[in-house]
This record gives C-alpha cells, sequence and structure tokens, in this order.
C-alpha cells in the first residue's frame, strides 16, 4: 500500500494532525520523497554571533581571547557557508485571516484561514532551505514591517522563524493588522538579503498593484530572483458560498456591501479573473515566478513552485 505524502494531502486534515512545526516538518519529508537531494557537500564556516557558555558545550568553541580579556565565558556560533540568502514575505493583513469556511466541526477547522496555510507553506519552505544549508529569513507585513529575522543558516535558525511565523497569530484584536503594504516587506526583504539571492512573498494581494510591482521590479533589479505565492480561499476565488444573500465586508477598511450572491456571482468571477490576470502580467515581464495557490489545496505544488527558484540560483 503506498504511502501518503503529506504535501499532496488535504491541508486541513494535515493541520489537524500537529502543530506548525510537526506540519512543516511532514510536508518537507514528502515533498524531498519525489525529488532529488542537493548534491552538495563540503560546505566551509564562517562566524556568526557569540552566545553565553552553558555548562555541557564544547570548549573548542570557547572564546580564550573574550575569557582573559572580559572573564566572559562566551561560545562561537557559526553560520554555515551558503551559495544562496533568502528572506521570507509573510502577509499578515487581516484580510489573510478569513476563510470561506469557519465554522468548526469537530472541534477541528473545516478549511485553514489564508493565514494558517501561508504560515505552514512558509515553514515548510524555510525548512526546506535550511536541509540544503541556504539562510533564510523571514519578514511579517501588514501595513507596516511587524517583525524581521535575517537569513542565516545556523541551527537555531529554524526555531527563531517558528517563533516568528506563528506570532502572527498573537494579536487579533480588531485594531491590528488592518492594512495591506506587501511592497514595505519586499523592500525590506531586498535590504536582508545584501547580494543577489531568493525573495518569495506570500500574500493573498487583495491590495494596490502598483506599488509590489514597484517593489518586484527592484527587487529584480538588485539582481534577486523573487517568487510570488498568491493565497486565496476557494470560496474568494469563485464566490462559492452556502449562503444566497449576505452582507459582505472588507476586513482591512470596513466598507460593507449587501448582496444576493446568485446575482453578482458572475460579474465576480469576471473581476476575480481579471485580478489575478493582472498579476500575472505584472510579474511576467519582470521575470518574477508567479503561483496561485487555495487553501483547499495540498501544499506540494506551491512549495515546489518556489522552490524552483532556488534551484534556478543553486
Amino acid at each position: 500500500m503506498p504511502t501518503l505524502r503529506a504535501d499532496l494531502t488535504d491541508p486541513s486534515a494535515l493541520a489537524a494532525l500537529g502543530d506548525l512545526e510537526v506540519v512543516a516538518r511532514w510536508i518537507v519529508d514528502g515533498f524531498l520523497a519525489g525529488l532529488h537531494r542537493s548534491p552538495r557537500r563540503g560546505f566551509s564556516a564562517e562566524f556568526a554571533e557569540h552566545r553565553a557558555y552553558q555548562p555541557g558545550d564544547d570548549l573548542r568553541y570557547l572564546d580564550w581571547r573574550i575569557a582573559a580579556r572580559a572573564d566572559r565565558w562566551v561560545i562561537k556560533q557559526f553560520e554555515e557557508e551558503t551559495n544562496l540568502r533568502a528572506a521570507l514575505v509573510l502577509d499578515v493583513s487581516r484580510s489573510m485571516a478569513w476563510s470561506g469556511v469557519p465554522v468548526a466541526r469537530g472541534g477541528r477547522p473545516a478549511r485553514l484561514t489564508k493565514l494558517a496555510y501561508a504560515q505552514r507553506l512558509c515553514a515548510a519552505l524555510a525548512l526546506l532551505l535550511l536541509r540544503q544549508r541556504d539562510a533564510v529569513g523571514a519578514v511579517l507585513v501588514d501595513d507596516a514591517v511587524r517583525d524581521a529575522v535575517p537569513p542565516r543558516a545556523n541551527r537555531d535558525q529554524w526555531r527563531r522563524l517558528l517563533t516568528t511565523l506563528a506570532a502572527a497569530d498573537a494579536d487579533r484584536s480588531p485594531a491590528a493588522h488592518t492594512g495591506s503594504a506587501p511592497a514595505v516587506g519586499l523592500a525590506r526583504a531586498a535590504r536582508l538579503v545584501p547580494r543577489a539571492g531568493l525573495i518569495v512573498l506570500v500574500s493573498d494581494l487583495l491590495t494596490d498593484v502598483a506599488p509590489v510591482q514597484d517593489a518586484l521590479s527592484a527587487a529584480r533589479a538588485a539582481g534577486h530572483d523573487v517568487a510570488v505565492v498568491q493565497v486565496l480561499d476557494p470560496a474568494e476565488r469563485d464566490l462559492d458560498l452556502a449562503v444566497e444573500d449576505g452582507r459582505f465586508e472588507d476586513p482591512e477598511t470596513g466598507q460593507a456591501v449587501s448582496a444576493t450572491v446568485a446575482t453578482v456571482r458572475a460579474e465576480y468571477q469576471r473581476a476575480m479573473d481579471q485580478a489575478l490576470a493582472t498579476w500575472r502580467s505584472v510579474c511576467r515581464p519582470l521575470g518574477v515566478r508567479y503561483t496561485l495557490a487555495t487553501t483547499d489545496a495540498p501544499f506540494g505544488p506551491p512549495l515546489r513552485a518556489a522552490f524552483a527558484a532556488h534551484e534556478a540560483l543553486a
């Protein structure tokens, strides 16, 4: 009987079985089962930072000069030398917290929110890059940068990134995350990656096109390979809702309209098709890899699309 790969499994069912770390590991293990592992060997190491000595640490890494001069015991930590530095830009704006099936069934989410889906995708991509011995960082952005982790490839980076990605859930008060400005996050990511590297934006892209287009263009001009994963709920994509009449509210502006779904569905779908075509037409001439991911689809395809940018640089 064939083993079911986690990267090809229903996202909500997978998420119900473990936390962010566990799910990301399962996704990556499944994904790698379908790939050849990187043949790179023999990487060297470079000094990254100091940390306080703890009992049991290997004394070979104790900085004896600091111990002699300052009577302070610190351990030298090294970062594996890598050919690639990457930054993941996660949109944490209020619209990302939406799901077309908000009612839980049996205590489990019937469908992940866009943010929950994007968190797991980013965690899996970060782990995948770290296993390739690449340096990975992250930027969380709504209308401003909320957190940023510089790219590192050391052993503590995975925990640091998990903590940062998980913190996107911490503040969901009505006043939080009301705006969306992924262009600001892209600009910060470009600064975190000082030489040509990889930048991946994961967002619903429910925002103005021009600033994002300018930021993508600037990142490409700086020599970065850029991938964009647009995350949408399938109900948001097709206006396939289990209601006839509804009040539709923009979670970021509070603007609301009442409408009969059957009456507006065709026009809505045309507008959505046009919006998706616009993002494709923005990305293609810039050489930016664009992928649409819906929250009911397995993580494998968008992970493969984002990782393809890495393979082009490696």
